[in-house]
C-alpha cells in the first residue's frame, strides 16, 4: 500500500505550516498548499531532509479550476485539512469594508466547500477519510468588531457540521477544530494591515496565548484517533482566555 497521504491548505505559514510539520512526523505523505510557492518550498525541503515525505503545490482555495486540477493530479487523499482562511478589520458592522467581507467569505467559506467538495471523492474512496475543519471560537460566538469574520467562521462551522451530517455512513470523519486566541507572526498583522503595533494589543499581558503547535497538536491527535473514533468539534483556548470577550491580562 502506498503512504497514507494528508493535504492542509495555508500549509505556508502559522497553523498550516506547524499541522504539515506534525502529520508528517506522523508518517502522512504530506502535500503543502497556499500561494506563497517560496515558503512552501522551503517547508518542503526542511521536512524531506528530516526524513519525511512532503510536497509543495501551489494553490489558491478560492480558484475553483485551479483546485479541481489539483485534486485530479493526486493519487490519492486520505486526510483534508481545511486550514487556509483569515480576518480582514476590526471595525463595526456600520463601518467595515464589504469588500473585506468578501474576501473574508470567500476564503474561510467558499475555499473550504471548493477543497472539500474537490477532495470528497478520493477521501471516500481511501475508505478511511478524514476532513478536518479549521474554524474558531468566533464561529461559536460573536464579539464586537469581529462581524466579517465571525460570519465567515460561522460558515465554515456550519459546513463541518451539515457535512458530517451528509456523510453519516459513509467512510470517511468530519472534525472541526475551532482555536481561540492564538499567536502566530502573521494573523494579526494581517488583519490590520500591517500595523504591527496594533496587532501586539491583541496579545498584550496574555502571558500564553496559544502558539501555532498548541493548534497543529489538537489536530494531530484528532487525526490519529482510531477510525471509529470521531472529534467532531474540539474548542481549544489559552488557559488566559473564558471566552471571546473574557480574557485575564496582566497588565
Amino acid at each position: 500500500m502506498s503512504i497514507r497521504t494528508a493535504v492542509v491548505t495555508g500549509a505556508s505559514s502559522g497553523i498550516g505550516a506547524a499541522t504539515a510539520r506534525k502529520l508528517a512526523a506522523a508518517g502522512y505523505h504530506v502535500l503543502l498548499t497556499a500561494r506563497r510557492a517560496d515558503r512552501l518550498e522551503a517547508l518542503a525541503k526542511e521536512l524531506t531532509a528530516a526524513g519525511h515525505s512532503a510536497a509543495a503545490h501551489t494553490l489558491d482555495v478560492t480558484d475553483r479550476a485551479a483546485v479541481d486540477a489539483f485534486a485530479a493530479s493526486l493519487d490519492r487523499c486520505d486526510v483534508l485539512v481545511a486550514n487556509a482562511g483569515g480576518a480582514l478589520g476590526a471595525d463595526t458592522i456600520a463601518t467595515s469594508d464589504p469588500a473585506d467581507w468578501r474576501a473574508m467569505y470567500e476564503v474561510n467559506v467558499l475555499g473550504v466547500l471548493n477543497i472539500t467538495q474537490a477532495l470528497l471523492p478520493a477521501l471516500t474512496t481511501s475508505g478511511d477519510g478524514t476532513v478536518v475543519v479549521l474554524s474558531s471560537t468566533a464561529g461559536l460566538a460573536s464579539y464586537e468588531g469581529g462581524g466579517g469574520y465571525v460570519a465567515a467562521k460561522h460558515g465554515a462551522h456550519v459546513i463541518a457540521e451539515t457535512l458530517r451530517l451528509e456523510l453519516c455512513g459513509d467512510p470517511v470523519r468530519v472534525i472541526e477544530v475551532a482555536p481561540g486566541m492564538v499567536k502566530t507572526d502573521e494573523f494579526a498583522v494581517t488583519r490590520f494591515g500591517g500595523d504591527a503595533d496594533k496587532a501586539a494589543k491583541v496579545y498584550a499581558g496574555v502571558a500564553e496565548p496559544l502558539s501555532a503547535d498548541d493548534v497543529a497538536d489538537t489536530i494531530a491527535w484528532a487525526v490519529t484517533r482510531p477510525a471509529h473514533v470521531n472529534i467532531d468539534l474540539l474548542v481549544v483556548r489559552p488557559r488566559a482566555q473564558a471566552s471571546n470577550y473574557k480574557v485575564h491580562r496582566e497588565l
